[in-house]
């Protein structure tokens, strides 16, 4: 089987895609792949470290008003059909998936005119502007959340869930550990504000970091994103000492087997951390990027926060009072953890990359 995967701009774009490699690869280790992204992307870092061939095509995201930069825009767009044409011919792929991100749309436009199987996964319960466009062309339309299925063609959707869910049945707790280094008398605190980091998360935890030592019993990883490593390690170093307890990193490469020994999770509400969590019965404290389009992190939160899986601290709320308050709480109520693990547990759908190569074959076969 040969497969082109496409997907950026985001860790939430672009695991997923991966995750689907990870679960063909299992089934199929015969199977071949092509990563087209972005040259600029965070995809052009993280999909060559997982040895997977990779090329480029030059886009960039339409501005939500009429504007100089939207022609240009489009005219990158036809440049980029172009360019993917000419690569998916050299390739000659059974079948095309798109994983969002602005380099979904020129990749999986061109498959579909060149009659190649697609389809698109949306992540999120709100469908972005790209997925939206494809959803007609696409041969098939992968869902994460049941709420999305009226959003797109009855006829081709399915609800698959997040294929991350599954990647993160393969973490090994006992690597995490290790890698972290930290005994197993020890609960895990994951802080975590996604591939890129979230300042709001940064500022709330110095302001709390002198806290953390008084929870002998746990241990803080706190992940800061590459961007803000230098500067909050900076910021940790005015302030003094630092608590033993607590591990500081730009990023995770081996996150399923940091999350597998992780006892509670703070962070952002992506699609794809939602999945992970839920998979694997994560309590979790989110605080929504309000940054995103049409909220859709705050909607894809209270969906957890309703089932009694999470906790929502909104980021015009966040302090690092707002957050201690909350983490302090469940850490001192076993219960509680326990009710919101079994709660997430309902939530998570560990099949999910299963379930998308289903689709996959069924329509590479052109069922």
């Amino acid at each position: 089987m040969r497969v082109v995967l496409t997907g950026g701009g985001t860790g939430g774009h672009i695991y997923p895609a991966l995750a689907v490699a990870g679960e063909i690869s299992r089934q199929n280790p015969q199977a071949a792949f092509l990563y087209i992204g972005s040259k600029n992307g965070l995809e052009a870092n993280l999909v060559p470290r997982q040895g997977m061939p990779f090329q480029s095509v030059e886009i960039s995201g339409l501005k939500r008003k009429l504007s100089l930069d939207n022609l240009k825009t489009l005219w990158k767009f036809v440049q980029a059909v172009g360019d993917a044409k000419k690569m998916l011919r050299q390739f000659q792929p059974d079948v095309v998936i798109g994983t969002g991100g602005y380099v979904c749309g020129p990749v999986v436009y061109a498959a579909s005119r060149l009659g190649i199987p697609t389809m698109i996964h949306e992540q999120n319960v709100v469908p972005g502007l790209t997925n939206k466009f494809l959803a007609r062309s696409a041969t098939r339309v992968a869902v994460s959340f049941s709420e999305s299925l009226p959003l797109f063609p009855a006829g081709k959707t399915v609800l698959t869930g997040n294929p991350r869910a599954t990647e993160v049945m393969h973490g090994d707790k006992a690597k995490g550990r290790s890698f972290l280094g930290v005994a197993q008398d020890k609960q895990i605190v994951l802080i975590f504000g996604g591939s890129r980091g979230a300042r709001a998360i940064n500022e709330a935890v110095l302001d709390a970091v002198e806290r953390f030592a008084s929870f002998p019993n746990t241990h803080f990883v706190y992940v800061t994103g590459e961007v803000h490593f230098s500067s909050i390690q900076a910021a940790l170093q005015q302030k003094g000492d630092i608590p033993a307890n607590l591990s500081v990193l730009p990023f995770v490469h081996n996150m399923p087997d940091v999350l597998a020994a992780t006892h509670v999770l703070v962070g952002r509400a992506g699609a794809s951390t939602l999945a992970e969590i839920t998979a694997l019965g994560v309590p979790a404290i989110l605080i929504p990027s309000p940054y995103v389009t049409n909220n859709h992190q705050e909607k894809n939160a209270r969906g957890l926060e309703r089932a009694g899986a999470a906790k929502v601290i909104l980021e015009r709320e966040l302090s690092g009072e707002s957050l201690m308050a909350e983490l302090s709480a469940l850490l001192a109520d076993r219960q509680t953890w326990e009710e919101m693990r079994k709660s997430s547990l309902t939530l998570g759908m560990p099949r999910a990359a299963a379930t998308i190569v289903e689709n996959l074959l069924e329509i590479a076969k052109g069922k």
